[in-house]
């Protein structure tokens, strides 16, 4: 009920024209985005020009995160709001519904690759941004975002996206060449979720994981099983786990197949700057080169 007086209270204030403006002196526009990945990749593309904000913090998982009253005041108050799209978010209408604030989906005009199995089987899935070469598309979308919101800003937001879009290809070529001698047997990258199914593609790896999509219920007996037997037929030496997810089930398949737990891997979130993915070009990068070093090792 609370949840519903917030969304009603701030509906009303945009109603009545309400600019819910920060209380600091910061003349910037404000562009909020759902989560940090998505943060980062703004803040790289608009530099000084804008004020960007995430609503969920480093480390939250972000399927199935309940908006606070603050966030929607939050929202009420942003200049443009940014959401990665394909379902990720289903709780982000609460926002786009109530507001007259501009909404953009990042991944627009990205082709979606189809859940595989579950509840939500062949529904979209939303993790695009994994692929570096998705993840640039992602840079243009948000360059174009900016550009309509700053026209001022266009050829500053326009430089900052070519070469922000380069690093990001950049780690997908490199991905591509320290897996390349590995044998197509054993080309699989075995995860927790099935959040990495745009980078596989791209790395022309096969894909196998014990959940589909982050929810209640992980790691069932039959899921374990299911990847126990991909991992003795394919003898990959090293399976991953995400950051945001209990790697309990994983565990269980390395130790019933020989195969090391590597990572974590880095996906719906970035860390703290401490961490080894404070950014999204870190996340790339780190997630990159896990996964290179554990393919390409023995079992040991």
């Amino acid at each position: 009920m609370w949840r519903t007086s917030a969304v009603v209270l701030v509906a009303g204030l945009l109603l009545a024209g309400c600019s819910g403006a920060p209380a600091d002196d910061d003349p910037r526009p404000v562009v909020l985005t759902t989560f940090t990945v998505l943060a980062d990749m703004t803040r790289q593309v608009a530099g000084d020009r804008v004020r960007v904000e995430s609503l969920t913090r480093p480390g939250a998982e972000i399927h199935d995160y309940e908006p606070s009253p603050d966030d929607l005041v939050r929202g009420a108050g942003a200049d443009l709001l940014i959401e990665n799209g394909m379902g990720l978010e289903r709780w982000f209408s609460r926002f786009v519904d109530r507001t007259e604030v501009p909404a953009v989906v990042a991944s627009e005009g990205i082709e979606p690759l189809p859940i595989a199995a579950g509840e939500y089987r062949d529904r979209p899935n939303p993790h695009a941004w994994m692929s570096p070469a998705a993840g640039a598309r992602y840079v243009g979308t948000i360059r174009d975002a900016l550009t309509r919101l700053d026209p001022a800003g266009a050829a500053s937001y326009a430089a900052n996206a070519e070469r922000y879009a380069g690093e990001i290809r950049a780690v997908g070529e490199q991905l591509s060449a320290d897996l390349a001698g590995i044998p197509p047997d054993r080309r699989v990258l075995v995860t927790c979720e099935g959040a990495f199914s745009y980078l596989a593609r791209d790395a022309g790896l096969r894909e196998a994981y014990l959940w589909p999509v982050n929810a209640e219920g992980e790691g069932t007996p039959r899921q374990i099983a299911g990847v126990v037997g991909v991992v003795r037929d394919s003898g990959v030496p090293a399976v991953f786990c995400e950051s945001t997810v209990n790697d309990a089930a994983q565990r269980q398949v390395a130790e019933e197949t020989g195969a090391r737990l590597a990572g974590p891997l880095h996906v719906d979130s970035l860390t703290g700057p401490d961490g080894p993915a404070p950014t999204y070009l870190d996340l790339l990068r780190h997630d990159a080169g896990t996964i290179a070093e554990g393919l390409t090792g023995a079992r040991p």
